[in-house]
């Protein structure tokens, strides 16, 4: 996949810790792991775990990457429930991309929910 050390930020290597998540040989145990997950496939242009991490309630019928965009960065600003025994929770995140000549930012209070042992996204708002 090209990446020594985890997108996310954490400072681990890839297949030792989203890499697992997003190969399916491990599972998230909180609804921030899987947000950071969702993060490191955004990076490495996964589209297959996005749509099989998001919620079937909200789930869209395909994402679209912009093959130009480098997600580069994530900060995990706050959270509210998302732990091994909740059912549901939020985290809040600011996720730095570059784009060809410009960098910018994008910050999202991202809803998550457990279902059967496994963590979904459902939905954010971009502030």
């Amino acid at each position: 996949m090209g990446f020594e050390r985890c997108p996310c930020g954490l400072g681990e290597a890839f297949p030792d810790c989203c890499g697992r998540v997003i190969s399916g040989e491990g599972r998230a145990g909180t609804a921030e792991q899987l947000m950071r997950s969702r993060f490191s496939a955004f990076a490495v242009g996964d589209v297959a775990y996005l749509l099989a991490s998001w919620h079937p309630d909200t789930r869209p019928a395909d994402v679209e990457l912009d093959p130009e965009q480098r997600w580069v960065q994530l900060e995990v600003l706050d959270r509210s429930g998302g732990g091994p025994f909740d059912s549901e929770g939020t985290v809040r995140f600011r996720a730095h991309y570059r784009l060809p000549g410009e960098k910018g930012t994008l910050t999202e209070n991202s809803r998550f929910k457990k279902e059967g042992g496994v963590w979904f996204y459902v939905d954010g708002e971009h502030e």
